[in-house]
């Protein structure tokens, strides 16, 4: 290694399809991607979905593809469970239109609307109907 301008930056020479990917992180860095840890396993950029609980609009953003269950808790959702295993349907909510059993659900992909994106998707309890 040499020292740049006896500043106490050392040079190393790596190949380019590492300065491309460090570039790569960096620029989803600065958009505002959520990026894991330098290091860690399974890190990848995650794309964030904002529910809104439509009785009383507050919003969060939660992961796409994580648990729905923690998320409509998250928002203030009051949610009924009985058999933990998506057949009964007492966990049913609504979210955007679609009904999904918490229990078993994955928060899904945000929305391509604008509109929808700003607002949320919204999440309601329907229960088992």
């Amino acid at each position: 290694p040499e020292t740049l301008a006896g500043k106490g930056f050392t040079m190393m020479i790596v190949s380019p399809r590492f300065h491309i990917l460090v570039l790569a992180w960096i620029v989803a860095s600065a958009a505002g991607f959520v990026v894991g840890a330098p290091g860690r396993r399974g890190t990848a950029l995650l794309a964030q979905t904002p529910l809104t609980n439509a009785a009383t609009g507050t919003k969060k953003l939660f992961n796409e593809g994580s648990p729905l269950k923690s998320a409509v808790a998250g928002i203030g959702v009051k949610v009924n469970f009985n058999c933990k295993k998506g057949d009964c349907g007492t966990c049913t909510v609504s979210v955007g239109g679609k009904q999904i059993r918490t229990c078993v659900g994955k928060v899904p992909p945000a929305p391509k609307l604008k509109s929808v994106l700003e607002k949320g998707l919204p999440v309601k309890y329907v229960g088992g109907r």
